[in-house]
Parts: C-alpha cells; sequence; structure tokens
C-alpha cells in the first residue's frame, strides 16, 4: 500500500512539473508578482482593423514594452484613428487566478419542469368509462 502511494506521489510530481503547476505559495507568489511586473509594461489594443495580419487577425493586440514611460505616452493614443478605426488603448489587467466572473446557466424556456399533478400525455378527454355512440349497442 505504502509502495502505491510512493508511486502515486512520484506521478503527481513529474505531472505538476511537466504542467507548470505551482504548489509552494513563495513561488506562486513570486509568480504572481512577475506577472503584475509584465502586465504593468503592457497594454491591450482594441479595434484593431483585420487587415493587419499577424497569424490570425483577431482585432485586438497585446503590446510590451521595455519602460514604462512608453506605457503611458502608448495610452495618449487612445480613441485615435487607425484606417479608418477608432482604437482602444488600455493598462493591461493582471489576471487572477480562480477570479473568473460567475455566470450561472440560462434555464431553456421550452424545458420546463412538468406539474406532478398534471394529466399524463395520453389523457382520455371524457374520462376512462366513456364510449362513443359507435361502440355503444343499440
Amino acid at each position: 500500500m505504502e509502495d502505491e502511494a510512493a508511486a502515486h506521489r512520484e506521478m503527481q510530481a513529474k505531472v505538476e512539473k511537466e504542467m507548470g503547476s505551482v504548489q509552494d505559495p513563495a513561488a506562486a507568489a513570486t509568480s504572481q508578482a512577475n506577472r503584475e511586473e509584465v502586465d504593468s509594461i503592457s497594454i491591450f489594443v482594441g479595434n484593431v482593423d483585420y487587415s493587419y495580419k499577424y497569424g490570425q487577425p483577431k482585432g485586438y493586440a497585446y503590446v510590451e514594452f521595455l519602460e514604462a514611460e512608453a506605457v503611458q505616452e502608448a495610452l495618449l493614443l487612445n480613441e485615435s484613428e487607425l484606417r479608418g478605426w477608432q482604437l482602444m488603448v488600455t493598462a493591461k489587467r493582471t489576471n487572477i487566478p480562480g477570479m473568473k466572473p460567475y455566470h450561472p446557466r440560462r434555464s431553456n424556456p421550452f424545458m420546463q419542469p412538468r406539474d406532478p399533478y398534471m394529466a399524463p400525455y395520453f389523457f382520455f378527454p371524457y374520462g376512462y368509462g366513456y364510449a362513443s355512440r359507435c361502440d355503444s349497442p343499440s
């Protein structure tokens, strides 16, 4: 049993190493600080003309600068025009793991729950004992 547990821990460590996941809180804080530092010298440019093709055109771009002063100068280009498109330039925000906005699932209006006291789908309009005039003996 202990051999299996040791093999499981070894496999888990190998997977974490390959996936790059960090379990150490100090290393996670360092990683988060590094991301914040990189994001402080980056900008988001939205509403970019689709004719600028670097790979798949998306209509937006992320730009990373070497100095923080360049970010402030780039932010001045917000709402400027490029090939007739009004650009949206903002500072890049830092993604925080686990802080994804919650979007509850919407219910399907066509799939409503049935009332338990509702008549079955194959109901008889006149009850079970009714016989039509054609079936009754005369």
